[in-house]
């Protein structure tokens, strides 16, 4: 009840509720523009002849997608700020080098922004609702202030942290979505006599738009091999930047193959069909699990409302025929 009569807290707890709301809308505007012209591209690429001038290679449009952008001033000054505040923690800087690689971000700048965002954002959100405190809540006392203000700095510090891992989740989210088909297309061309190397440059040229981050770690990954440096290398950090265990065991596979020198159309028809069944077995294991999870809201939602029309017209009946007894 205090808190419901406090109307500066409830005015605090809006305001940051308002500007949550309007960070996320601005989010989901970027995202769904971005998905536009992704799709409006792959239409006109699918409109656009086999070998007609101007047609880009997923070379290209990597290249045009990771390109280093004019910085602007703000960008500047968030990239020094992280500059400073980095820590020199060389454990600390690997990991969040390959936290943003496994999120898609490859930016030079990058870590020194993420580095500036972490230590800027509790100022601005700090130092915001210390501004907008004195016009719109004058009465809210010195204690609330300082704890409001605390709470909004630990929000703008790990803020940073749940962004980017919620973004390394929704990447790897859509590499997954992208290994089946991928993987299919691979089998058909080292089946029809391509090589390993210009398979996965195919694979990568095939999905760009269908599955482009899948396309963009491809491409990198050959990248890598034509730049001089080992097939096996190159795949070992094609698993390191995916994290994903599917791709892990594809990776272990041609480079145990590439060694015994097998054949690797067989390697990948076994792996094809191997990898259909753990997914019909993940499938099976997550229908399984769903009668467990639905006890919790059949017996709090459902079975409550379920049990009040069974037993509300009863229960009515008694009560009229008990006080027509009383009376």
């Amino acid at each position: 009840m205090t808190a419901l009569n406090n109307p500066p807290l409830i005015a605090a707890a809006l305001v940051f509720l308002f500007f949550m709301l309007v960070f996320a809308g601005v989010y989901q505007y970027q995202q769904h523009r971005k998905s536009r012209s992704r799709l409006v591209e792959k239409i006109r690429s699918s409109r656009r002849p086999a070998g007609q001038e101007g047609e880009r290679s997923p070379l290209e449009s990597f290249e045009d997608s990771h390109s280093e952008e004019k910085d602007g001033s703000v960008t500047k000054l968030i990239s020094s700020v992280g500059e400073r505040f980095q820590p020199g923690n060389e454990t600390e800087w690997k990991r969040r080098n390959m936290d943003l690689l496994r999120a898609g971000i490859r930016r030079p700048n990058a870590l020194s922004m993420f580095w500036g965002v972490k230590w800027l954002l509790p100022l601005v959100l700090a130092g915001a609702f210390l501004f907008v405190k004195p016009l719109y809540m004058p009465q809210v006392p010195g204690t609330t202030t300082l704890l409001i203000s605390l709470f909004l700095a630990l929000v703008g510090f790990y803020a940073p942290d749940l962004w980017l891992k919620l973004k390394i989740s929704e990447r790897r989210q859509k590499i997954q979505e992208g290994i089946p088909d991928a993987l299919d297309l691979m089998v058909v061309c080292v089946e029809a006599g391509m090589s390993l190397d210009a398979a996965i440059q195919r694979v990568a040229q095939e999905i760009q738009f269908q599955h482009k981050d899948l396309s963009d770690e491809l491409v990198l990954t050959n990248l890598e091999v034509r730049a001089g440096k080992e097939r096996r290398q190159a795949l070992k950090n094609l698993a390191l930047r995916t994290n994903i265990e599917d791709i892990r065991s594809l990776a272990t596979l041609l480079i145990q193959t590439d060694q015994l020198g097998t054949s690797i159309s067989q390697a990948l028809r076994v792996y094809s069909d191997t990898f259909r069944t753990q997914r019909m077995q993940r499938a099976e294991e997550i229908a399984a699990k769903l009668p467990v999870k639905l006890i919790f809201p059949l017996g709090l939602f459902i079975l409550p409302s379920m049990l009040v029309v069974l037993l509300a017209p009863a229960l009515i009946q008694f009560f009229r025929a008990f006080s027509q007894v009383t009376n």
